[in-house]
């Protein structure tokens, strides 16, 4: 005679002697269970290694807390690259000032962004203006230096 197994195995199923192990609620892991998205933005930053890059982009965002109110009214961050923080003021007396406490300012940004690796400060003054365009430019003339000679 041949041998149902559908109906052995709905039989096993009534009687319940194929029970399933329960695992306990905490291991049980269901990927379309909704998840924090805090912690799934820290897998990827630590996959990814990323956390120098973001400790640089809060370092230019904080900026204002990092140095504090009367700084950041006369300077801004402009770029890091390898090491060295570039930043702009907004004249030249605040380059000046900026360019004499670079010391603690480099102390103070290491301390405050520890995952931005910040070694040295360049310390700009405010952009002068071009005179190579405009109305009343002369091809060939250095611009406003050419008449002290």
């Amino acid at each position: 005679m041949k041998r149902d197994i559908a109906r052995e195995l709905f039989r096993s199923y009534r009687s319940g002697l194929r029970k399933k192990k329960e695992l306990p609620q905490e291991d049980r892991v269901d990927l379309n269970d909704p998840q924090k998205i805090g912690s799934i933005l820290s897998e990827i930053v630590e996959a990814r290694d990323w956390r120098k890059g973001i400790a640089e982009g809060n370092l230019f965002s904080d900026w204002r807390e990092i140095v504090g109110n009367e700084i950041a009214d006369h300077s801004t961050p402009i770029t890091m690259y390898e090491g060295r923080l570039t930043i702009q003021t907004t004249s030249t007396a605040w380059s000046t000032q900026l360019r004499l406490m670079e010391g603690d300012l480099l102390r103070t940004i290491q301390k405050s962004a520890p995952g931005a690796v910040v070694e040295t400060l360049s310390i700009i003054g405010p952009q002068a203006p071009s005179w190579k365009r405009g109305l009343r430019t002369i091809r060939g003339a250095q611009g406003p230096r050419d008449t002290f000679g």
